[in-house]
């Protein structure tokens, strides 16, 4: 009887086993077909090829390692400087540039800290959330203000203009590749300073030479003032040019001395700025048509402004074909002030203004908020060439010959080329942007002046007897 029991717990123990063995080898054999390499035989035992694979997995582990360090050796003598951070912003690493750049100290890298607690830049977080939600290439340029621990020696730290470019990487985490614009934010202004003493040294002998030319005109023989109609053309033609590389210098940097705002009706000033261009439109015939509001004021610079649509209508001059329209469009966006309505209180009335006895009591429509004002500029010519649309507002960009001053005809030719480089500046001081593009239904060129919708101020109203 015992021996019975013996055998009938062996064949129960052995059972267990033999089960514990086949449910082990079916775990294990998705495993084995998942890391199974080439060179394997069957021959092999599944433990002796489980064996082999952990030896394998550890063998690439190392070598991944391996690169994984000599990439991060790569980033650290980089010229340029790289950050990573994770999925909650927190700084994984960043190599010297880096440090060096956004005045990172060595023992806030000993563990995982936010990266706005490392180095505050607003700017640099907003960069790298961009790049999360967007998941793509990301670029910014600011300037970073470092703040010193030491509230005693805040003006010792150097300020940077930095690039950044943001790239996403996989699980949320962010690279960051750091650039510093020093080098060409000092050489811009280099560039600015020779440009405005060379405009400075040239603007009295040119004005002695035109004068010159203006006394000999009427001295010399008939045959002979052809060469000085040549000689005052050129003359003039330089005048303009120095004229303009001043303007330019004033607008640019620590040179810009600041608007000089004023109350200016826009449809007014355009009126005003084709009657001044109209001996070079009537030499083409052309005719400005306007669309817009009849009356919109802005608080801005009026000589600055004047300026501007001077250079956009006398572009559109140059570029028009005989006999074509301009097209000059003012838009007013605007969006609805619903947020006003969060602040008022339900159980109160509404408010009435302005009633007379018998008058019916309605409530007051709130005014549109205005969000930008956009300037459009739209001539009939040949338009611009896609390779030119980025580098249509630098200083003396050659744009392809079908707009080029070499191919067009008539009055207003023969430009500086600097004069959509001036509106640049222009909108830019009153804290706009512009840009350049074809119109769809004429194909000429249209230039989009846009500018923020708080300097528009509303229109008194009219007055009735």
């Amino acid at each position: 009887m015992v021996l019975l029991a013996f055998l009938v717990g062996l064949a129960i123990g052995l059972g267990g086993l033999i089960w514990q063995r086949m449910r082990f080898q079916a775990r294990l054999r998705p495993l084995l077909e998942r890391l199974r390499a080439d060179n394997w035989t069957s021959d092999l035992s599944s433990t002796s090829q489980l064996a082999i694979a952990i030896q394998e997995r550890e063998t690439q582990l190392i070598t991944q390692q391996k690169v994984m360090r000599a990439y991060r050796q790569v980033l650290e003598a980089a010229p340029v400087g790289y950050l990573q951070v994770d999925e909650e912003n927190q700084l994984m690493w960043c190599n010297a540039v880096a440090r060096q750049l956004l005045h990172i100290n060595l023992t806030s890298l000993q563990r995982q800290r936010l990266l706005l607690e490392v180095a505050r830049s607003y700017e640099l977080d907003q960069l790298i959330e961009q790049t999360r939600h967007c998941q793509t290439l990301c670029q910014q340029d600011w300037v970073f203000n470092p703040v010193s621990p030491d509230p005693m020696n805040l003006a010792e730290l150097p300020v940077h203009p930095l690039r950044g470019y943001g790239l996403p990487l996989p699980e949320g985490q962010v690279g960051v590749f750091l650039e510093s614009r020093q080098e060409a934010v000092t050489l811009t202004l280099q560039r600015n300073r020779w440009t405005s003493d060379v405009a400075h040294e040239l603007k009295t002998p040119l004005t002695s030479i035109r004068l010159v030319a203006e006394t000999l005109r009427s001295r010399v023989d008939p045959g002979l003032q052809n060469w000085l109609d040549r000689l005052l053309n050129e003359s003039i033609r330089l005048s303009n040019l120095v004229e303009d590389l001043l303007n330019l210098s004033h607008l640019e940097g620590s040179n810009f001395q600041g608007l000089t705002p004023r109350l200016v009706d826009m449809p007014a000033l355009v009126d005003a700025v084709w009657e001044s261009l109209e001996p070079l439109a009537s030499a083409k015939h052309l005719a400005l048509a306007y669309e817009g509001p009849p009356q919109l004021r802005l608080w801005v610079d009026e000589s600055l402004m004047h300026r501007m649509m001077v250079n956009l209508l006398d572009n559109a001059i140059k570029y028009s074909p005989p006999r074509a329209v301009i097209q000059v469009e003012v838009t007013v966006v605007t969006q609805t002030a619903s947020s006003h309505a969060l602040d008022l209180d339900p159980s109160q009335p509404p408010a009435f203004k302005g009633l007379e006895d018998g008058q019916e009591a309605r409530p007051q429509a709130e005014p549109p908020i205005p969000e930008s004002v956009e300037i459009g500029v739209i001539d009939m010519g040949t338009g611009f060439v896609e390779q030119d649309l980025p580098h249509i507002f630098e200083r003396f960009y050659r744009a392809d010959f079908s707009r080029s001053r070499r191919n067009v005809g008539g009055a207003g030719a023969g430009g500086t080329g600097l004069g959509l480089a001036i509106v640049r500046q222009i909108v830019e001081a009153h804290q706009g942007q512009v840009s350049a593009q074809n119109h769809p239904e004429t194909g000429g060129g249209w230039l989009k002046v846009k500018l923020p919708g708080n300097l528009v101020r509303p229109s008194p109203p009219i007055s009735t007897p």
